[in-house]
């Protein structure tokens, strides 16, 4: 098995580990059995526990914010489709890997995370730059007046608490809420909510 393949089942499996078990639920052995290694194989990757998780936590930032890097932000493109662009990428995003929005979800509820690293601090930039786009277009008449950093707490939280609460979900829906069609309504639901609450009042 070539190392870098055996690198990437270390991350997928820990990834599964993590999400369903918690950080302090999870060990090295239990990270290496189901990768089908020896916990001294395993070192030789990743040389902690701590390393695996900062390395999952990294690599899943790093893709999210690529996606919406390579979506258009500014410019004099339609205002309304950038938005709708992001609000697509993530949730496609968050459809496509439901470990990291379960650690996530973790990780935010922890009073003190268990690394150096800050989940809020990595993201603050990309909030920062969608409050700027908000209050830009708001300013040009082309959105509704809104307090814009709520704006963009409102619409994160109406992508991910979805795909975190699917048990819950599950008993109060009449179908899988992870469903082709489930999903498909509920992306078509967020994308005409905000849409209608960005559009300018029409006054006479």
């Amino acid at each position: 098995m070539a190392d870098s393949s055996t690198k990437d089942l270390i991350v997928r499996e820990a990834r599964i580990c993590f999400a369903n078990q918690g950080f302090d639920g999870t060990s090295l052995n239990d990270i290496a059995a189901g990768v089908g290694i020896r916990r001294p194989s395993l070192l030789h990757y990743f040389p902690s526990k701590d390393a695996i998780y900062q390395h999952i936590l990294e690599l899943a930032l790093e893709e999210w914010g690529r996606q919406i890097d390579e979506r258009p932000t500014s410019g004099d493109g339609d205002c309304w489709a950038q938005v709708d662009s992001i609000l697509e990428v993530s949730f496609e995003f968050f459809r496509t890997n439901p470990e990291i929005v379960r650690i996530v979800r973790r990780e935010a509820l922890t009073e003190k995370g268990h690394l150096d690293f800050d989940l809020g601090t990595a993201l603050r930039p990309y909030f920062l730059r969608a409050v700027r786009f908000f209050e830009r277009e708001m300013e040009a008449g082309r959105f509704r007046r809104h307090d814009a950093e709520n704006l963009v707490l409102t619409g994160y939280g109406a992508l991910l608490t979805y795909f975190s609460d699917h048990r819950m979900l599950t008993g109060l829906l009449d179908e899988d809420p992870f469903s082709s069609r489930a999903l498909e309504a509920r992306f078509a639901h967020v994308r005409d909510f905000v849409r209608s609450a960005l559009e300018p009042l029409v006054t006479e």
